[in-house]
């Protein structure tokens, strides 16, 4: 519940930025607004993600609208279909962030090549049956019946760590890692 309300909170807060350069700005181009948006608005919305990260439907799509809206600031692409507007304006949708967010700057890359910090302690193990598809770093996927466990963060990323191709997770450094 407190994370619910944290996320409202946060929502609104974004939703109130960008009242302010909406207000500020009367017609925004594509550099100015990319550049207001993520040092102003995105930050909210991106707030303490790899905890909160949403799983339910509704969740998602509140926190996708915040930028729907703010694309549509922008005057060149405002009468475009979202999908379009965002590509236009470079910008990744936040589903997207989230799970990258989630590969690198949450750690998961990090913690598996040790390269974060010590007292970190994450139960992720390691899929001893070797398998003829995939990388050698799987992980072993296990189910969960609550939901609060079954979206924490070592059990999301699971999913997704074990579909990246061999290339990806060799890279030798987190930028390497970043790019590919």
């Amino acid at each position: 519940m407190i994370f619910k309300l944290t996320y409202i909170k946060k929502v609104n807060k974004a939703y109130s930025v960008l009242g302010v350069i909406k207000r500020n700005f009367m017609q925004l181009n594509r550099e100015t607004f990319v550049n207001l948006y993520k040092a102003m608005v995105r930050p909210h919305i991106k707030y303490a993600n790899s905890v909160w990260s949403p799983f339910k439907l509704t969740d998602i799509k509140a926190v996708e609208k915040v930028q729907m809206r703010a694309t549509k600031l922008v005057i060149g692409v405002k009468s475009l279909p979202y999908c379009e507007r965002v590509r236009k304006l470079k910008l990744p949708t936040l589903k997207y962030r989230r799970l990258r967010g989630d590969m690198i700057e949450s750690g998961l890359y990090k913690i598996l090549t040790c390269q974060n910090d010590a007292n970190v302690s994450l139960k992720l193990t390691m899929n001893q049956t070797k398998s003829t598809r995939g990388h050698d770093y799987k992980l072993l996927n296990k189910s969960f019946h609550y939901d609060l466990r079954k979206y924490s963060f070592s059990c999301r990323v699971v999913n997704v760590w074990n579909s990246l191709p061999q290339h990806v997770v060799d890279a030798s450094n987190t930028n390497i890692f970043k790019t590919r």
